[in-house]
């Protein structure tokens, strides 16, 4: 049988490709780092930095938080930056995290770090700022990252469930945070390394790790993380991304410029939503 006219038609709009949003809006994906401060200034959703005070700290945590445009209250998720700290890159993360319906808070790790405790920006490059990085005390983190669980699970327009997402340096933090706090409920860990083995036993919340085909340095280890989750009985769902390497949800790394961008964002949303609510 020929096939018809219209079901020819149907057919040629299938095989369309599909395409992710603008950047900074819903379904969209972060902008490359040349136009997140762009993106961020033309924002419709209110974003702005803060202080958040930390128990047994001389200075406050500075962080950027941003609110989706929505009548009832949200979840919210914690940022982690990478290991280059908190740039604009990171807070268009937040934004966009917001314009799907999310509050989204990304703390700047180097805070009271720095000339005069200025954080990332007074550190002068890129290779201070990694150095920084490197030798932040775990505990020093630890401590941080509860102080904005804390903050934000006491905002009015928060409704009580909380999450976080890390890349890179901060992909592990995120990882090696679930092990320190029971009540979080869904943590998503972008290229970042596992905790150590003693301490996945102490996870309570699901994890979804995002891990790039070329990058093995942290995808070499990940059959024995995924054992030592199965064996503990922890909720690890993980996926590989194929001809992507680290750091590759950031536009200008390898695989950055395909289609496993798209179908990444699309799944961490997916498991927000399922363990978030929306």
């Amino acid at each position: 049988m020929k096939p018809t006219l219209l079901s020819a038609l149907l057919i040629s709009l299938l095989c369309i490709p599909t395409f992710a949003a603008d950047p900074g809006t819903p379904g969209g994906l972060p902008p490359g780092e040349k136009e997140a401060k762009a993106v961020l200034d033309k924002s419709p959703r209110h974003g702005e930095f803060v202080d958040i005070t930390v128990t047994a700290a001389k200075t406050p945590l500075k962080s950027y938080i941003v609110y989706p445009e929505r009548k009832d209250k949200a979840p919210v998720v914690i940022v982690i930056h990478e290991i280059f700290g908190l740039s604009d890159w990171v807070r268009s993360v937040a934004d966009q995290l917001a314009a799907d319906g999310f509050i989204a808070i990304a703390p700047d790790m180097l805070s009271g770090h720095g000339p005069n405790g200025g954080g990332t920006d007074s550190l002068g490059g890129r290779q201070e700022v990694t150095r920084a990085v490197s030798g932040l005390p775990r505990d020093e983190v630890t401590r941080d990252l509860e102080a904005v669980r804390e903050y934000g699970m006491k905002l009015p327009a928060a409704s009580g469930k909380t999450a976080t997402i890390g890349f890179c340096w901060g992909g592990g933090q995120s990882f090696r945070y679930a092990t320190n706090n029971p009540n979080l409920r869904a943590v998503v860990v972008c290229y970042g390394p596992a905790p150590d083995s003693s301490a996945i036993r102490r996870i309570q919340a699901p994890v979804l790790g995002i891990y790039g085909e070329e990058d093995a340095r942290i995808t070499g280890s990940l059959p024995d993380v995924v054992a030592q989750m199965q064996s503990a009985g922890k909720t690890f769902s993980h996926e590989v991304f194929p001809g992507t390497g680290h750091g590759f949800l950031k536009p200008g790394r390898q695989g950055s410029d395909g289609p496993q961008v798209e179908r990444a964002w699309t799944r961490i949303l997916e498991f927000y939503r399922a363990r978030l609510g929306q």
